[in-house]
C-alpha cells in the first residue's frame, strides 16, 4: 500500500471494530522497543549506519512467518511530506519524534494499521500493536508474536542483568510500554478525576495525553501507561496495568449512573448542547471541539443520543486534528481556516442525526 492509503482515511480498519469495555476504552496498545547489537543507538549513529538497520530490518519483512500475520507496507520518512507525517501521527502510527528527527527513519504497517513498527526512531526497532477497547492481554499476544520473528532474523542488544538495551534508560529491562485510551467524562463533571490520576501515579502508571509524553489531555482522554520496565516481568506489568484499569473502568461507570440518578435533566442538557452546537457552529477551534466531542460520545454511550454510530466519533477524533483537515484541504490553513474547516466537517458528519431523550 502507499503512503496515500493510509493517510486518506481517518479510521483505521481496526478501529471500526467494537472492544471490551469500548464505550469507556478507546484502544488498548502494547509498544516493544528493541535495539540491535553491533549498532550505535539512532542518535549516535551515522547515515550509513542508520540505512544498515533499516535494511536488515526491513528483510524481515519477506520472512514468511511475518506474511502469515498481515501484509506489510514499508514507508521511508524521507518519501512523505510534512502533512502525510502529522496524519500518521495524529492517527497513532508513528510518533512525533519519527516524524521531526529521525535518520533513516521508516514505518512499517499493517493493512488494517494495527501494527506499527517504526525503525530508527529513539530506538532501531519499535513495535506497537493497537485493540479497540480494552484488549492488553491480546495486544500483548501479538506484539510478543512479532517480537519473536524479528528476534529470530536479528540480534538484540540484550544483557543478563539489565535486559533489553534500550536508548532511554526508562526502557531497559523489558523494553515493554502497555498502555490504554480511555475516555473519562464523568469522573471530569463529578470532579473525581483529579483524586483518580493521582492514585494512578503513586502506582507506577503514567497519565498522559492522547498521543503520549508531552501532549495535553483533551476530551477527558488519557493514555494510561506503566512507567516501570525494569526488575517486573512483562506479565507484572501487563497484569499490574489491567488491574488498575480495572478499577477505573468501575469508577466511571459509577460516575455516569450517578449523573444519570442524580442529575439527569442537567446532563441530557449538557449533551444536547454540546450536540446542537456541533451540528451548527460555523467556527470551532481544537480544544472547544474536543470537549463537546467528548460529552456528545457520553451521550451516545448513556442512550441520550440515538442513530450517531460510535465509529464517527472514533473518525472524528482524527479527523479534526490539524494534519488531517490540512491533508483534506490538499493545503496550508491558518488557525482560522482550519477551525471553519473543523466546524463544516462536524457538521457535515452530524448533518440528518437525531436525537432523542432518555
Amino acid at each position: 500500500m502507499t503512503a496515500n492509503q493510509f493517510t486518506q482515511q481517518a479510521l483505521s480498519e481496526w478501529m471500526k471494530a467494537e472492544g471490551p469495555d469500548s464505550d469507556i476504552v478507546i484502544s488498548s496498545r502494547i509498544r516493544i522497543a528493541r535495539n540491535l547489537q553491533s549498532y550505535p543507538f539512532p542518535m549516535l549513529s551515522t547515515n550509513l549506519q542508520s540505512r544498515e538497520v533499516l535494511d536488515k530490518l526491513s528483510g524481515v519483512l519477506e520472512s514468511e512467518d511475518l506474511r502469515t500475520i498481515s501484509n506489510f507496507s514499508l514507508l521511508s520518512l524521507d518519501t512523505l511530506d510534512e502533512l502525510e507525517k502529522r496524519v500518521l501521527v495524529e492517527k497513532r502510527l508513528i510518533s512525533p519524534a519519527l516524524a521531526n528527527e529521525s535518520r533513516n527513519g521508516a514505518v512499517i504497517l499493517s493493512d488494517n494499521e494495527s501494527i506499527s513498527i517504526m525503525v530508527n526512531e529513539e530506538d532501531h526497532l519499535r513495535i506497537q500493536c493497537l485493540y479497540p477497547g480494552f484488549q492488553i492481554e491480546e495486544a500483548w499476544d501479538l506484539a510478543s508474536q512479532i517480537d519473536d520473528i524479528f528476534e529470530v532474523h536479528l540480534d538484540y542488544a540484550f544483557d543478563e542483568q539489565r535486559g533489553f538495551l534500550t536508548s532511554c534508560p526508562t526502557n531497559v529491562g523489558t523494553g515493554i510500554r502497555a498502555s490504554v485510551m480511555i475516555h473519562l467524562p464523568a469522573l471530569a463533571i463529578t470532579q473525581q478525576i483529579n483524586r483518580i490520576l493521582s492514585a494512578i501515579t503513586q502506582v507506577g502508571l503514567a497519565v498522559r495525553g492522547l498521543y503520549g509524553e508531552g501532549s495535553e489531555a483533551l476530551g477527558n482522554l488519557f493514555q494510561i501507561s506503566n512507567q516501570i520496565t525494569l526488575g517486573q516481568s512483562e506479565q507484572e506489568i501487563i497484569d499490574n496495568l489491567y488491574g488498575v484499569v480495572r478499577q477505573i473502568i468501575e469508577h466511571e461507570r459509577a460516575a455516569r449512573e450517578k449523573l444519570r440518578a442524580e442529575t439527569k435533566a442537567k446532563l441530557v442538557d449538557r449533551v444536547s448542547r454540546s450536540f446542537g452546537i456541533l451540528s451548527f457552529a460555523a467556527i470551532m477551534d481544537s480544544k472547544e471541539a474536543a470537549q463537546r466531542l467528548s460529552d456528545v460520545r457520553l451521550g451516545i454511550d448513556l442512550g441520550i443520543i440515538k442513530n450517531v454510530p460510535i465509529q464517527v466519533m472514533n473518525e472524528l477524533l482524527v479527523m479534526t486534528q490539524p494534519g488531517f483537515l490540512q491533508q483534506v484541504a490538499g493545503e496550508k490553513l491558518t488557525a482560522e481556516e482550519r477551525d471553519i474547516r473543523r466546524a463544516q466537517l462536524i457538521r457535515d458528519k452530524f448533518k440528518d442525526q437525531s436525537t432523542q431523550a432518555m
